[in-house]
């Protein structure tokens, strides 16, 4: 049993479809165990008018019935309120109006590659798929995934450690508790001090017309010891992982715990030491691997960092050419933010948790969400883990 999500939609077409197969029968769900982390996608200091014009909320078509998963697919459409200002240009069919195309790709996005590989002329056929604005429908899967591993005692959060060029300071010693007020910063950062320097980076550079980057942390805690497997290369799930946080827009660098910190260490300082006593069983003192060792889940929180770089939409184009005659031109200019790296954490919470929740799926299966709790309690009690 495998969980699977695909998404559809345009960034101003009617809206974003998205379609998660593989949950359990029997999950109880409420409407804010989706519309939570939508709105959550939308929070953070330097994002741009169209956080304005939506307010999203996820409509639940199928794979739920009175609040209760049904064991087939689940789908969910998000709306597009925007839509109403772009019916013409992204109409699903042809309209009398004569609609001009974008011939100005921009540094940094999928646009010039896109057409080219798809033979299109205009440059809105790429961007719109292309556009940050899939991950809403990614967001609304997390919130199924994360429901699901709520009920067998795991959860996901995620902060900010860096935006640009302020960073916060090291925390390893960072618990659940400690994620309560985390997105009462305007940046979602944990350390409120550097919160109010991000701010000042931000609005440094959005007057100088730049956009930025940064880096942001997502933990999972609760997790069983054994999720993925050594045995062959697809099955390793910080592979999986990396592939996963990877595929989020801007995303340019990932690791499992500090790992590019590592590799500057001795060995004696990265390896996290095992030990054992009758009261807790196997435990470590430290948790350097980030909850993975050997392709495997080790019991101790999932650290997965991410690296996001500055949005290649910018206020002050860069230089271009245009696709229909090839002369010189600057970059589309279109609608932007300066920054996104505080929602692009709760993006990544949602795909390390449809990581997570496929990984219980394939090692746990159940056709019931009962089934699956019996099955992760007597592998608890089969692998004597006591957390």
């Amino acid at each position: 049993m495998a969980l699977r999500l695909i998404t559809a939609g345009e960034s101003h077409g009617p809206g974003l479809t998205c379609i998660v197969e593989g949950l359990p029968a029997g999950l109880r769900l409420q409407p804010d165990d989706l519309n939570r982390d939508l709105a959550r996608r939308q929070l953070g200091h330097g994002r741009g008018g169209r956080m304005k014009i939506e307010k999203d909320a996820a409509f639940v078509t199928a794979g739920l019935r009175h609040g209760q998963t049904l064991g087939s697919p689940v789908a969910l459409q998000v709306a597009n309120r925007d839509y109403a200002n772009w019916e013409e240009r992204m109409n699903p069919w042809p309209v009398e109006a004569q609609i001009d195309e974008v011939h100005l790709p921009r540094p940094g996005h999928a646009d010039l590659v896109g057409t080219m590989k798809y033979k299109h002329s205009d440059v809105r056929n790429v961007l719109e798929r292309a556009s940050a604005r899939e991950t809403a429908a990614r967001v609304a899967g997390g919130g199924l995934a994360k429901a699901f591993l709520r009920a067998l005692g795991v959860e996901v959060r995620s902060h900010v450690v860096r935006i640009g060029a302020v960073g916060a300071p090291a925390r390893d010693d960072l618990t659940l508790a400690d994620f309560e007020g985390v997105d009462e910063s305007p940046v979602r950062c944990l350390d409120a001090e550097t919160g109010a320097a991000m701010v000042e980076e931000i609005n440094r550079l959005r007057k100088a017309n730049e956009s930025l980057g940064g880096i942001f942390e997502v933990r999972a805690f609760g997790v069983v010891p054994g999720l993925g497997s050594h045995v062959s290369w697809e099955e390793r799930l910080d592979g999986r992982l990396a592939q996963a946080i990877v595929s989020i827009h801007a995303m340019k660098g990932v690791s499992v715990g500090p790992g590019f910190e590592m590799a500057a260490r001795p060995g004696s300082e990265v390896h996290d030491e095992i030990f054992w006593n009758a009261e807790r069983g196997y435990f470590r003192e430290t948790n350097r691997a980030g909850g993975v060792e050997g392709g495997m889940t080790t019991g101790e929180p999932l650290v997965v960092v991410a690296a996001m770089k500055p949005l290649p939409t910018l206020t002050k184009p860069l230089r271009s050419v245009d696709i229909a005659t090839k002369e010189p031109a600057p970059a589309l200019r279109e609608r932007t933010d300066s920054t996104t790296v505080p929602a692009a954490g709760v993006v990544g919470e949602a795909m390390v948790a449809l990581v997570l929740a496929d990984a219980y799926r394939r090692k746990f299966g159940g056709d019931h969400i009962d089934d699956v709790r019996a099955a992760v309690e007597g592998y608890k009690e089969r692998i004597d883990w006591r957390r």
